[in-house]
């Protein structure tokens, strides 16, 4: 099973699997009337990270799903990032994670059940870091691996965050660095030198379990996870639903930084340009090539933090106290035709 490669079993890897926001918005168009309930505090008519239902206690429920197919080779680390990615999306709206339950495709007459067990042991893993059960679940026999979760989990509604509550002022700020995409895409293409194999994995097996302090800091009015739109995309979703724009300057986004060099090399993910062609008009960049490190598509990638001024110290010193570099690289300003303005 060691020579097993996962990654040559599917046509996409990660995030990078995503839909385009574009197809996406028009397959999310409906002529049916939406349900409503008063206690359904975020459903779809944002594009949040998960549906928020307010039990009446002054906690809600957070329900997420997320899946995709084999961004790394090793199935234990696939199924470690696959369950890290999707329960990001419950740090992200700023609560805890309860329990899970597993989404599994798999190509049972091309790979062995026994690499699926593999998945599904690095995916309990991961569950058991975050504190919660792997509590059951659902497989199908499929052209092509797959993994995910669906899971669930509560949040104090007064710390509830959304990507659609940001303000005009609000300072930017991420938790993982960008190019993910790229050095995946080098391994896929088989360029990705021994000495670099590892810095991909450690970051999207990294659980964004953060997210749960940054809620309790009453100057962060927007949270989300940057994923397979890439940063601009999901920075686009949160201007778009906060009604603001946003300036970022480029040379201080965080990069890995030996992704720059696999750019260089054209190990360009698919979804880099899709990104692009997808939400291009909503975006003025300084210079074309900016797309590569900017549209790159994430898989469990990191916060995208908006916060106001009165609580950058607070903020910054959190990151630093979970190692992570505090670097301010845009800020909110008030909307104007383009929504996000790359300097």
């Amino acid at each position: 099973m060691s020579d097993i490669k996962l990654t040559q079993y599917s046509h996409g890897a990660g995030c990078g699997c995503k839909i385009s926001p574009k197809v996406l918005t028009s397959i999310l168009e409906t002529s049916i009337p939406p349900m409503t309930d008063a206690r359904l505090l975020v459903g779809n008519d944002s594009r949040d990270d998960a549906a928020v239902f307010d039990l009446g206690d002054g906690t809600a429920i957070i329900s997420t799903t997320d899946f995709f197919m084999p961004i790394v080779d090793d199935p234990h680390t696939f199924g470690k990032i696959a369950a890290a990615n999707a329960i990001s999306d419950i740090y992200a709206m700023g609560g805890s994670p309860l329990m899970a339950i597993a989404i599994l495709g798999w190509p049972v007459d091309t790979l062995a059940a026994g690499v699926a067990r593999q998945v599904l042991e690095g995916g309990r893993e991961t569950c058991n870091k975050a504190g919660i059960p792997l509590s059951g679940g659902h497989s199908i026999d499929s052209p092509e691996p797959i993994f995910g979760l669906a899971v669930t989990g509560r949040v104090h509604i007064d710390q509830l965050k959304r990507n659609d509550t940001a303000r005009t002022g609000c300072k930017l700020y991420l938790t993982k660095p960008l190019g993910v995409g790229a050095l995946t895409t080098a391994q896929k293409q088989g360029k990705l030198k021994s000495e670099h194999e590892h810095i991909a994995p450690e970051s999207m097996m990294k659980i964004n379990r953060i997210g749960q302090e940054i809620a309790k800091i009453n100057g962060v009015k927007a949270l989300t996870d940057v994923t397979g739109f890439g940063l601009l995309g999901h920075l686009v979703e949160m201007c778009s639903g906060s009604n603001v724009s946003a300036k970022i300057d480029f040379d201080k986004v965080p990069v890995i930084p030996e992704s720059t060099y696999y750019l260089e090399q054209k190990c360009i993910p698919g979804g880099t340009n899709r990104n692009r062609a997808s939400y291009g008009d909503h975006i003025q960049l300084l210079d074309e090539s900016q797309k590569f490190i900017l549209c790159d598509p994430q898989t469990s990638g990191g916060l995208l933090i908006a916060v106001e001024d009165s609580s950058i110290d607070e903020l910054e010193s959190l990151l630093t106290e979970h190692e992570i570099d505090p670097v301010c690289f845009g800020e909110l300003i008030p909307q104007n035709e383009h929504l996000v303005i790359v300097e």
